[in-house]
């Protein structure tokens, strides 16, 4: 029998390398921009044609390369980064295991040209699926450019798994900010389509993080620092209030590079406690640097996993350090208790203030003769006093109830409840036995309508939700919808990243009755709203909440269409804690029952849920 295992091609075997380490235009973008990092560079321009698909072009001014070293960076596991084993446990480069540039000529067409600083002539490669076609000497700047064109041009089982071009582009922004961010000392351009879309000069990791996310991102930044001789941690964590229903602007950099932990999350959530809305996420970019000892990155071809010699001890210093910046800040409040003035002026110690009134006027005279100036103590004092107010806010509420307990015989405890004053029962006007067909509200967050085999229990929320879908899918198909406009018209800005994803949405959007126009570069107008929008909020949180919406639902297998009209219902309808007249209820009900799928809320969940009269019956008696 003849032998059956052979040694696979190197062209086979690096299109099977590809599979792992470029998996879509946006691991191209994140493989030589590293490249680019590594060889010095101050300037790095990124070029995209198609979402990646066409073309992704990186241009720097760094170190370049020789010709012989050109050459030798298309083969596998070449490079310039390790030479030993023990070069894996102390890596200060973004790169290192040789492997990008091979696996990326393997599956597209690839032309470098590169030139060092020192050398009058550079080097151009043309390289197509693993194959040299062109190497020759060429007049180039300094530095390094290299295109990628046709990415999967010779699998075409893979390129026709890509996504669609916003999908594409998304993540290929994704991975630019993260590196621009983690390097605010490098000058970062990005054009898409002739366009450019990023522009970010050398600057402070605060700039840094405004340029990229927006105007508005500086009010919600409380920077964080702490350094010990294990680690140092520096960076910004958002405001409380600021908190998004998604996720996407949660950063870790260990040693400036992007990581992904879930456990180091759950510190972050943590050290939030229950300053956070429910299924908020708060925007963070923090960054970790160690001794590269005491870690391993070579854990995962994409290098976004890492392992930590000791990982709890991360966990508890991160917590700490942002527990004690949202201190700092007044997120939270900060107790002083060298501070006595700030307790004798809440309302519970009122009476002993007056008793003691000449005492303390004294005391605060050699307080402040020791402390400092009058001024600075009653500064200190009216910071503290606001947060111990808060802090105490209603304690003469419960001082007045203990003295109520002590009116009790004997000391003894007394349950009462309004039934306890009441009349005894009393059926002489049969109201008892009158059926209840009103429906009433459970929390403000639920509906029960009685039926004549029990009640029906429908989440208000949900149920408006699978309203508003049906009617705007309807509205994007007919174009009839109604628009209020604006007395005066609203100029909104959105950040650099979402300016396309609102460009494609606005076609749609605006067939639902909004009436937004661009104006600028990334500015935009907002001239009038739907007449029927039931949200309480102004304009620019109306589309930065639409917008995350529909990002969120971009990665589902759904329309353009059906994930606006999704992102729409979700924003405009009722939310939970809003009660409602019983005219409001009735309506609710009657058009959840009109639907052509009443069951079901656009996301999945259900709509309401019925409970029958046998089944509470056995609940009770078995």
């Amino acid at each position: 029998m003849a032998d059956v295992i052979q040694l696979l091609p190197d062209a086979i075997a690096n299109q099977i390398a590809a599979g792992e380490v470029i998996q879509r235009p946006a691991s191209l973008v994140k493989e030589l921009l590293e490249n680019a990092i590594d060889a010095g560079s101050t300037q790095i321009k990124l070029i995209v044609k198609d979402a990646g698909k066409a073309l992704v072009q990186i241009i720097d001014n760094g170190c370049g390369m020789s010709e012989t070293d050109a050459r030798m960076s298309f083969e596998r596991h070449a490079t310039s980064k390790i030479k030993k084993s023990a070069d894996l446990f102390a890596i200060h480069t973004m790169g290192f295991r040789g492997e990008a540039l091979a696996s990326i000529a393997a599956v597209a067409q690839v032309e470098l040209k590169t030139r060092r600083q020192a050398d009058e002539l550079g080097t151009r490669i043309a390289i197509e699926a693993s194959t040299v076609q062109v190497q020759e000497a060429c007049q180039c700047t300094a530095g390094t450019s290299i295109s990628i064109k046709n990415l999967f041009f010779n699998v075409p089982a893979r390129r026709k798994f890509l996504k669609s071009n916003t999908v594409e582009m998304r993540h290929i922004i994704d991975e630019f900010q993260r590196i621009a961010i983690a390097h605010p000392d490098i000058f970062f351009s990005l054009h898409h389509n002739n366009t450019e879309i990023f522009h970010l000069p050398i600057g402070n990791l605060r700039q840094r993080l405004v340029n990229i996310w927006g105007n508005t991102t500086n009010k919600k930044l409380v920077p964080i620092t702490e350094e010990t001789d294990i680690l140092k941690l520096y960076g910004f964590i958002g405001k409380p209030k600021f908190a998004k229903k998604t996720r996407g602007e949660q950063l870790f950099f260990v040693n400036k590079r992007f990581i992904k932990s879930g456990y180091l999350h759950h510190a972050v959530v943590a050290a939030y406690e229950d300053l956070l809305p429910k299924d908020s996420h708060p925007l963070y970019a923090i960054f970790i640097e160690m001794d590269t000892t005491k870690i391993d990155i070579n854990v995962h071809p994409t290098k976004q996993e890492i392992k930590f010699d000791d990982e709890r001890l991360v966990y508890n210093y991160l917590k700490v350090t942002i527990r004690h910046a949202l201190g700092q800040h007044s997120i939270i409040p900060s107790l002083d208790f060298n501070q006595e003035m700030s307790f004798s002026q809440l309302p519970s110690f009122s009476n002993s203030q007056e008793k003691t009134q000449d005492q303390e006027s004294n005391s605060s005279k050699k307080d402040s003769s020791a402390s400092g100036s009058p001024k600075q103590d009653s500064q200190l004092d009216a910071s503290n006093l606001k947060n111990w107010r808060k802090l105490y806010d209603g304690i003469e509420l419960f001082d007045e109830e203990e003295n109520n307990d002590h009116d009790a015989p004997d000391g003894s405890i007394t349950i009462e409840s309004n039934w306890s004053t009441s009349p005894e029962l009393d059926d002489a006007q049969k109201s008892f036995s009158t059926p209840q067909t009103k429906p009433y509200q459970l929390h403000s967050r639920y509906i029960v309508s009685p039926l004549k085999s029990g009640f029906v229990l429908i989440d208000q929320q949900a149920a408006h939700e699978r309203i508003l879908y049906e009617k705007y899918l309807v509205l994007l198909n007919k174009s009839d919808a109604i628009t209020q406009k604006q007395l005066f018209s609203k100029n909104i800005t959105v950040p650099a990243a979402d300016v396309a994803i609102l460009k494609d949405m606005l076609p749609n959007i605006n067939q639902l009755g909004f009436d937004i126009q661009e104006f600028g570069q990334d500015g935009f107008v907002v001239h009038g709203i739907p007449a029927d929008w039931q949200g309480q909020m102004d304009e620019q949180t109306i589309i930065e909440q639409l917008i995350e919406q529909y990002k969120a639902n971009l990665d589902l297998n759904i329309g353009m269409l059906e994930n606006i009209a999704q992102s729409m219902s979700r924003q405009a309808s009722i939310k939970k804690g809003q009660s409602l007249t019983e005219q409001e209820m009735r309506q609710l009900i009657d058009k959840l029952f009109a639907c052509e799928i009443p069951f079901k809320s656009p996301t999945g969940g259900n709509c309401f849920i019925t409970f029958e009269l046998d089944d509470l019956e056995r609940q009770f008696h078995g």
